[in-house]
């Protein structure tokens, strides 16, 4: 009885929805508006399913791979017949308005009558979003990229010349469904023979137990002078109702004791002094710093900062893109590179290198996918290894970054 109201709206969803698929079929065939009316059926039977059995537990026993795909199938379904009620409203709106001023007009009975067109074009916005979305999905999820950029600096001590650095960032390990294509990834990493590896935070969602199916694929990562890490805004608990505080401070020091497992060096508003062919290289962590007012402030980027004004080459892991214009432009200004992460360049969008690169976040995040320069200091903003939300990504491919340096 509890998911009963549930049940009937998405019923009145549907119906309406269905309205649509009804007028463009009618001159079909039986045979045609058949295959319609069945295809059409199936999701909204699935989904009363789908309810009925994650209301009793009998979806425990369900792989979670499966899971995710039938759950998103039916919310992109949802999705898309919202869109295509939308339409249909504006439509009759339109249609309606119309036939007021013809009869008023041309002294005509009046007569308002949806057409067919308005349907069409209803399930033209509503099925291509569902499509696009659930190819995202079905094909995107793991099809890792490797994207490369070369950073000159001006003043880079000539032994760093061609250093190679690798950055995976925002995993989201409790979004994974599968390990196989993971452990690929992780070949692709080690095949760069990578100098340095940074992870720039959110290596969860909201637990640390969820990386530990994970551990014994990302510890075979290697680099020859160090991997190091920090924390994102997912990684601290803060997005999880606690019994008490004392259940949250272990969650969070279990999260750290994975960083330790995985090899990775975790700094925490600290730095690491790198011996690099006789240059010390500065690698400095700093906890999430957000100018934006949703995510925290735990970042100390002076405390971070001290002891490393000798380095040849200083590189900051700092998770928030938004740090860098915030405080690091202004304040830090020795700084060469900043690594970051977050945005998931909203994990939908597009780009063609050297003429356009969009995505909705652009409208948050001024700077959310890429190398960005100002100055003589540069900002590279990781794309996302994992996933989180919405199970797929459409256009924005999760990233591993290969940066090599080159003296300007």
């Amino acid at each position: 009885m509890r998911v009963l109201p549930l049940i009937i709206l998405l019923f009145l969803l549907d119906y309406f929805a269905f309205n649509a698929f009804a007028a463009i079929s009618e001159d079909w065939s039986n045979w045609g508006r058949t295959i319609v009316n069945t295809v059409y059926w199936m999701l909204p039977i699935l989904a009363v399913g789908l309810t009925y059995s994650f209301s009793t537990g009998a979806t425990a026993n369900w792989s979670k791979n499966t899971f995710t795909i039938v759950r998103s199938t039916i919310m992109l379904s949802y999705f898309s017949k919202f869109l295509i009620i939308a339409v249909l409203i504006f439509g009759d709106i339109g249609q309606l308005v119309f036939s007021l001023f013809k009869s008023i007009t041309d002294e005509v009975a009046f007569d308002y009558g949806r057409t067919k067109l308005v349907s069409q074009i209803a399930v033209a916005i509503g099925v291509t979003p569902f499509f696009i979305l659930l190819y995202g999905i079905l094909r995107n999820q793991y099809r890792y990229k490797i994207y490369k950029t070369m950073v000159t600096i001006p003043d880079l001590p000539k032994a760093l010349e061609g250093l190679k650095i690798v950055q995976i960032s925002d995993i989201h390990s409790g979004s994974f469904t599968k390990k196989h294509p993971i452990k690929m990834a992780i070949d692709m990493i080690n095949d760069q023979r990578a100098d340095l590896v940074f992870f720039t935070g959110d290596l969860v969602n909201s637990v640390a137990h969820e990386m530990e199916p994970f551990v014994d694929v990302f510890d075979k990562i290697k680099s020859r002078y160090g991997i190091f890490s920090i924390l994102g805004n997912h990684d601290y608990g803060d997005y999880v109702r606690w019994e008490s505080t004392a259940h949250k401070m272990q969650n969070f020091e279990n999260l750290k004791n994975i960083h330790s497992r995985l090899g990775w060096d975790l700094i925490l508003n600290d730095n690491r002094l790198v011996k690099i062919k006789g240059e010390d290289v500065a690698v400095i962590g700093v906890e999430n710093y957000s100018a934006h007012g949703r995510f925290m402030k735990y970042g100390d980027l002076k405390k971070a900062n001290k002891g490393t004004s000798d380095a040849g080459l200083k590189l900051l892991l700092s998770h928030d893109p938004s740090h860098w214009e915030d405080e690091v432009l202004e304040k830090f200004k020795d700084i060469h590179i900043t690594f970051s992460g977050h945005t998931h360049g909203a994990q939908f969008g597009f780009e063609i290198p050297g003429i356009i690169k969009w995505s909705p976040i652009k409208y948050i995040y001024k700077q959310w996918a890429g190398l960005y320069r100002k100055n003589k200091q540069y900002l590279y903003v990781n794309r996302g290894f994992g996933f989180l939300g919405y199970p797929g990504r459409v256009g924005i491919l999760p990233e591993i970054t290969v940066m090599e340096l080159r003296k300007e």
